[in-house]
């Protein structure tokens, strides 16, 4: 494979994760090293940056700064939420990547994302072969949700569920204080797939943790649900229930109060408001005391709860893109291949892009119990080795030390 010489740009795009910044800090050291790549430069705002030529000279960064990454939640270089035009209706767009491209001499592109990110990806890839521009393009997944096609799991998932379940235990015990009853109904992230809804059911291996738990993956029955609610409140005098944000009727629709005809760049409706929905129907149907407890942010930049499993393989997916792209490849999505019997091993492998973009991946419906109102075995199988691990977070003044990036703006050369 022709050796191929010249800058790489690595941008982050999408909902931050706790660990999205060591699959930067993974590309961004392994890129340094490679003396094939003369400047590692940060887009802005992920594509955002490329389009308004907003690059950070990745070089000028302390490297016991850089080394923080590991440890900083949400997208240090900044994300975005952008959707590139289909190139042969539009290619406004694609021509100013390609503009920024050729000014800097990039030949390596780095995109850290999921589904969407992974569909922009996509699309330069396939529009740079088109022109016949010479840059290797590689997608280095992240998202909470898990829902990325190709790959084991997704860095950031780990972290996310790991926080979930902890929280649910925690609440739990708050909710078991008072000798009075009390119906706790916690909404937890997750628009089409309930990987994080269902690893609220991991608190239960603590003896703490939901008597309900409800996915998208399986139509909802309000009338059900009441009555699935009731029945351990009466005999209990307690219940607690995990909820996706997407759950949705037999018809498709959200459940959610909250859902609007707003949308985020890519036309998905922002969800929210679930959880005080239903609190208050249960509170009407029986009188209890009832919350509703909304993770909303919270799940998605918790790294004082991150799995080091997670820590550790987002920083390896970048390392691997960067590696896989010195050595000739291009137009593949770094992904995981894991064993679970005999003790839990990762190992990355390249995906094409293809497989990989505007995908869900969702949880098998076998996973779920037949009454769609909890997970079996199975589920806790595959999620339980991905939390394992303290991510021993330095700290300063007793509280989290982050990255603090000079973000020094890079000039032609």
């Amino acid at each position: 494979m022709e050796k191929l010489t010249g800058a790489c740009i690595i941008g982050q795009s999408g909902g931050p994760t706790a660990v999205i910044n060591a699959s930067a800090q993974g590309v961004i050291q392994t890129a340094l090293k490679a003396d094939c790549i003369t400047r590692v430069l940060g887009a802005a705002h992920g594509i955002k940056g490329v389009l308004e030529d907003k690059l950070y000279d990745m070089s000028q960064e302390d490297p016991a700064e850089l080394e923080l990454l590991k440890h900083t939640p949400s997208s240090a270089l900044g994300s975005c939420r952008y959707k590139l035009a289909d190139p042969d209706v539009d290619d406004s767009d694609y021509k100013r990547i390609l503009e920024i491209f050729q000014k800097y001499n990039v030949r390596y592109f780095f995109y850290n994302g999921g589904n969407d990110s992974m569909d922009t990806c996509n699309k330069i890839s396939k529009y740079m072969q088109k022109v016949g521009y010479q840059c290797r393009i590689m997608g280095v997944p992240k998202t909470i949700d898990n829902d990325l096609n190709g790959t084991d799991h997704c860095p950031g998932f780990a972290s996310a569920a790991k926080y979930i379940a902890t929280s649910c235990a925690e609440v739990w015990q708050d909710a078991h204080v008072y000798d009075t009853g009390m119906v706790t109904v916690i909404e937890i992230m997750g628009r089409h797939a309930g990987w994080l809804a269902g690893s609220a059911a991991l608190a239960n291996l603590t003896g703490c943790g939901p008597d309900l738990v409800y996915l998208p993956e399986v139509d909802f029955d309000m009338e059900q649900f009441i009555a699935d609610v009731t029945a351990i409140y009466n005999k209990t005098g307690k219940c607690m229930v995990a909820v996706s944000e997407g759950i949705h009727y037999a018809d498709g629709r959200f459940v959610s109060e909250a859902e609007t005809s707003a949308t985020d760049g890519f036309g998905h409706a922002q969800l929210g408001g679930l959880a005080v929905k239903l609190a208050d129907i249960i509170k009407q149907k029986t009188g209890a005391k009832v919350r509703g407890i909304e993770l909303s942010l919270l799940q998605r930049c918790a790294s004082h709860c991150a799995s080091k499993t997670d820590i550790d393989e987002a920083w390896l997916a970048g390392s691997a893109a960067v590696e896989a792209a010195v050595s000739g490849v291009t137009d593949k999505m770094v992904a995981f291949k894991c064993t679970r019997e005999g003790g839990y091993k990762c190992e990355t492998s390249l995906e094409p892009l293809d497989i990989v973009a505007n995908f869900e991946k969702k949880v098998p419906r076998e996973w779920i119990n037949k009454a769609g109102n909890g997970v079996e075995q199975p589920f806790i199988d595959y999620v339980l080795p991905l939390i394992q691990g303290e991510s021993n977070q330095p700290k300063e003044n007793s509280l989290p030390r982050f990255a603090r990036l000079k973000k020094v703006l890079t000039t032609q050369m």
